[in-house]
């Protein structure tokens, strides 16, 4: 991989299985999600926004002890319609990770405001590891303590808008204080 920056092998190997090198947004933007300062990233659809949005995360995981049950990555989207989007763009590099390395067996969930009360509930009692919300239901959850304690983020923090992503490395404390 020419950007950069390390990330776990299984990773490494992973990424250059499938592509010939990094895009020039993921290049320019990984070693700066990974020293953990904030960014804004920028770029066209089709440029490789959501790997490089979670590329980083992803090594994370490979180089820690999974904890089920909790929360470590949040990525905010400003629309409903693009959280379904960006779910499937991360299930093949998490199926192949899993399926190719030995990868933990992550779980992806997507919110949004008109969740109904028995999926609200369920994502409550069964986090998933990185939940794909928008700012209203990000809100939503703020506003109970359960929804606070399920936001117990570890790595990383996101949020995406059109064509543009924010990541925010380095949270490491709970949202909740």
């Amino acid at each position: 991989m020419h950007a950069n920056v390390t990330f776990h092998p299984s990773v490494t190997a992973w990424f250059e299985n499938h592509f010939a090198q990094p895009t020039q947004v993921q290049a320019e933007s990984w070693p700066v999600i990974a020293s953990g300062a904030h960014a804004l990233i920028t770029a066209p659809t089709g440029s490789g926004k959501t790997l490089t949005a979670f590329m980083w995360s992803l090594s994370q995981f490979a180089q820690t002890e999974h904890e089920p049950g909790r929360t470590k990555v949040l990525y905010i989207s400003p629309l409903k319609a693009l959280n379904n989007d960006i779910q499937r763009n991360l299930f093949d590099p998490l199926k192949a990770l899993e399926r190719e390395n030995d990868f933990p067996h992550l779980t992806v969930a997507t919110r949004s405001g008109d969740a109904d009360q028995s999926e609200r509930q369920r994502l409550l009692r069964n986090r998933p590891d990185i939940l794909i919300t928008t700012p209203e239901s990000l809100s939503l959850l703020l506003t109970t303590s359960k929804g606070r304690m399920a936001l117990a983020i570890r790595f990383q923090t996101r949020a995406s808008s059109r064509g543009a992503a924010y990541p925010s490395s380095g949270l490491t404390e709970p949202l909740t204080r």
